[in-house]
C-alpha cells in the first residue's frame, strides 16, 4: 500500500456506504478511524478487513448527537494517529415519517443525527486540521424534498447549506464539499413494488450502488484540490426527472 497518505475519520462507518468509504480510503493509503454508534461488531469487522488488506484502522464509538462525543471522537482519532486530514460526515438515519404522525422524538433524532452531528463533528475537526478536507454525505432530497420523509429531507437540505457555509468559513486551508446520492442503497424494508417504482422514476432506469458514492469520495480526496462548496449529485437523474 505504500506510505500512508494521511488520516481519515468516517462517521457511521460500521455498515453500508460508510463501511465502503472507509475501506476505499484505506485502499488509497489513508489510515482510517471507523466511527460507529451501536454497530460495534460491524465496525470491528471493517477494521479487520482493512488490516487484512495491509491497511491501518481503528474503531471509535460515539453518539454524534452529543457535542461532547463529537469532540471526543475527533480527539481519539488524533491520539491514535497523530493527525486528521479528512472527515467524512456519513452517519445518518432514514425512516418513514408521514407528516400527520411525525413525533417530536422522531424529528429530534433525525435532525440531531443528520445535521447537528455533522455540524459539530466538522467544527471539532476544523479545530485540529492545519489543512484538509471535509466531505458531507447529503442527499438529492435536500434539493428536492419528497413526502413521508420530510424531517430527513430537511436535515439533508441543512447539510447542503452547512457545506456551503463551512466552505466559506474554513477557506483557504480546509475544503468542504458534499455528495448527494439518490437511490443508491435502499432501506431493507423497501418491498419490490417500491423498488420498481423508484427505478421507473429514475432516468437511468436502475439503482445506484455504494461504489458510485465511493468513487465520488475518491475524486474529492485525491482527484482535485480546487473544489470547495460544491455538491456532487449522484442520483441517476432523479433531480431532473
Amino acid at each position: 500500500m505504500g506510505v500512508p497518505k494521511g488520516v481519515a475519520l468516517v462517521t457511521g462507518a460500521g455498515r453500508r456506504i460508510g463501511a465502503a468509504i472507509a475501506i476505499a480510503l484505506s485502499e488509497q493509503g489513508m489510515r482510517v478511524a471507523v466511527h460507529y454508534r451501536s454497530s460495534q461488531s460491524e465496525a470491528v469487522k471493517v477494521v479487520r478487513k482493512i488490516e487484512r488488506r495491509g491497511g491501518v484502522a481503528c474503531a471509535i464509538q460515539g453518539d454524534i448527537t452529543q457535542v461532547a462525543d463529537c469532540e471526543r471522537i475527533v480527539n481519539e482519532t488524533i491520539r491514535t494517529f497523530g493527525r486528521l486530514d479528512l472527515l467524512v460526515n456519513n452517519a445518518a438515519v432514514f425512516f418513514k415519517t408521514p407528516l400527520a404522525t411525525v413525533t417530536e422524538a422522531q424529528w429530534d433524532h433525525t435532525v440531531n443525527t443528520n445535521l447537528k452531528g455533522s455540524f459539530f463533528c466538522a467544527r471539532a475537526a476544523a479545530k485540529v486540521m492545519r489543512k484538509g478536507q471535509i466531505i458531507n454525505i447529503a442527499d438529492w432530497s435536500g434539493l428536492r424534498p419528497y413526502r413521508d420523509y420530510l424531517p430527513y429531507c430537511i436535515s439533508k437540505a441543512g447539510v447542503i447549506a452547512l457545506t456551503k457555509g463551512l466552505a466559506r468559513t474554513l477557506a483557504p486551508h480546509i475544503a468542504v464539499n458534499a455528495i448527494a446520492p439518490g437511490p443508491v442503497l435502499l432501506p431493507k424494508d423497501f418491498n419490490e413494488e417500491e423498488k420498481t417504482e423508484i427505478v421507473r422514476h429514475t432516468p437511468l432506469r436502475r439503482l445506484g450502488s455504494p461504489s458510485d458514492v465511493v468513487e465520488a469520495v475518491r475524486f474529492l480526496a485525491e482527484g482535485t484540490s480546487f473544489m470547495t462548496g460544491a455538491v456532487i449529485i449522484i442520483d441517476g437523474g432523479r433531480l431532473v426527472s
